[in-house]
């Protein structure tokens, strides 16, 4: 495991419209996953303990966003054959095990995790109706115990998106293993 921390992305880019893999057969725009207040995006992976760590705070917030009007979907870009956990097959046990309850998707070329400036599982993107990127960072202050949680960063930037209120700007950027990039 390669501790890697987040990038800035400049708030107020466009949320790319990537077509990416269902698990379980087909494909979906990623744009047309926009919920009526915005789309909350975490580019996340099976086999990394950070994001094995947030999994459930992650799809208990998806039901909370849901409620407000904000959708949520999950991106994978590990598909390299050297992490058998993040194959499409090891997506469709995830779903079961953490009881995914959105869109878990595959992005098999890496283009939308290049697009975004993504560089580590988990990392975590939210967009207004308008597609436009309002925070980029981390879930919590707490990755690996969630009772030592003081502040939920992402919480806090939903529920201001549908509130009206301005985002918080003091994001803090995300950190976890590092993409597993797939050279050529």
């Amino acid at each position: 495991m390669v501790l890697t921390v987040s990038t800035p992305h400049p708030l107020g880019s466009r949320l790319p419209d990537h077509t990416l893999t269902r698990p379980e057969g087909g494909e979906v725009s990623l744009g047309s996953l926009v919920g009526p207040k915005g789309l909350l995006l975490a580019v996340t992976c099976n086999h990394c303990p950070y994001a094995k760590a947030v999994w459930p705070r992650v799809v208990r917030l998806a039901g909370e966003a849901r409620a407000w009007g904000v959708a949520t979907v999950a991106v994978n870009p590990n598909l390299n054959p050297d992490y058998p956990e993040d194959s499409l097959d090891g997506m469709r046990e995830a779903i079961r095990r953490w009881g995914i309850p959105f869109p878990y998707l595959a992005d098999e070329d890496q283009s939308l995790a290049r697009a975004l400036g993504a560089v580590c599982t988990p990392e975590f993107f939210l967009y207004d109706a308008g597609r436009a990127l309002v925070y980029h960072g981390r879930l919590d202050d707490h990755w690996q115990d969630e009772s030592r949680v003081t502040r939920q960063e992402l919480r806090e930037a939903v529920l201001a998106l549908v509130e009206g209120r301005p985002v918080p700007s003091d994001q803090k950027p995300a950190m976890g293993c590092s993409i597993k990039w797939v050279s050529g």
